[in-house]
């Protein structure tokens, strides 16, 4: 069974760029060990500084936390928000097209 998190924060104006590189890192990392059974979309909104993670975990493991990107994202996250982050746990009510990469 799939567990859906979404996990919101906001960090500071001087940290949102950081922040933003951390979690590119992240994707290239997936993409490289090619990890199956993770559903993951980052999204900056428009003011800048607030970000929201959207992340599906099939089979009830979390192949995320095991990613050396993923525990250098984590390090710092606390100092570089000054909201959250909050996570969520989600249940899909409806879906329509596929999934992209921005």
């Amino acid at each position: 069974m799939a567990e859906t998190r979404i996990i919101r924060y906001r960090t500071t104006p001087e940290t949102a760029e950081e922040n933003a590189r951390l979690i590119r890192a992240v994707f290239a990392e997936l993409a490289e060990r090619e990890v199956s059974g993770v559903r993951y979309t980052a999204y900056r909104l428009d003011d800048g500084v607030s970000f929201v993670h959207v992340a599906t975990v099939e089979g009830g493991t979390d192949s995320l936390t095991t990613l050396e990107s993923f525990a250098a994202f984590q390090a710092g996250i606390a100092e570089r928000c000054v909201d959250g982050p909050t996570p969520t746990l989600a249940s899909v009510v409806g879906s329509f097209g596929e999934q992209s990469s921005g």
